[in-house]
């Protein structure tokens, strides 16, 4: 189902996915290009969700998607503000699902737990989009064809996924990075363009499904 919510800067689709009780997996993707190579992926695992009877919603942040408020308005507090009024709003227990970079979004949300997939700290999403150049001006930036504020461009050298408990981090393959869970499975956001991977989608459910309950002791 399509919906919209409000946060201090205007107003976002999200679409909701699986029943109208119990906890609700708020799923972030990372943003920009990854956002593009992942939306299928996040798509097929909430659907995975909706059949284990956990719901799900899976917003636009602020512009990303069809949202209308231009990339170069973006920065990460707003994102955050968005993330937070979307938790506020919701009368269900939330718990926030980030893939990559989508885990700088939640750190100010009061949620009833977090799930991350191979999160990923602002100062390597910088040196990432910093390979495939940049062109700047005095207020923005022109990186890989999205145009980005200054400001975004200043906050993300500090910024790191959020740690607050209950968190749960899963990571893929040979990831060093410290994890409760690891699958072996190829990253979606590597591809050159959109793909999905309905056994990762079905492993990541489960894991998702029985952390969810576990944070909420539904």
């Amino acid at each position: 189902m399509i919906d919209r919510y409000d946060w201090p800067g205007g107003s976002e689709a999200l679409w909701r996915f699986g029943p109208a009780t119990g906890p609700v997996v708020l799923l972030l993707l990372p943003p920009f290009e990854e956002a593009n190579r992942t939306r299928t992926f996040a798509v097929g695992l909430l659907r995975a969700l909706a059949a284990r009877d956990v719901a799900g919603i899976l917003p636009d942040l602020p512009g990303q998607g069809d949202s209308l408020l231009p990339t170069e308005a973006v920065s990460l507090a707003n994102g955050r503000r968005a993330v937070a009024a979307l938790v506020a709003a919701t009368d269900r227990p939330v718990i926030t699902a980030a893939i990559r970079a989508g885990a700088l979004f939640d750190d100010d949300a009061n949620v009833a737990g977090r799930w991350h997939l191979a999160p990923q700290s602002g100062d390597r999403l910088l040196r990432e989009l910093s390979r495939i150049g940049i062109e700047h001006d005095d207020d923005t930036a022109d990186i890989g064809g999205n145009r980005l504020s200054a400001t975004l461009l200043a906050e993300l050298p500090a910024a790191m996924p959020a740690t607050t408990q209950p968190l749960r981090t899963v990571r893929l393959g040979t990831d060093p990075g410290p994890a409760d869970l690891r699958i072996d499975a190829a990253p979606l956001w590597r591809r050159s363009e959109p793909g999905d991977d309905p056994d990762l989608a079905t492993a990541l459910a489960d894991d998702l499904a029985a952390w969810s309950r576990a944070c909420v002791g539904w």
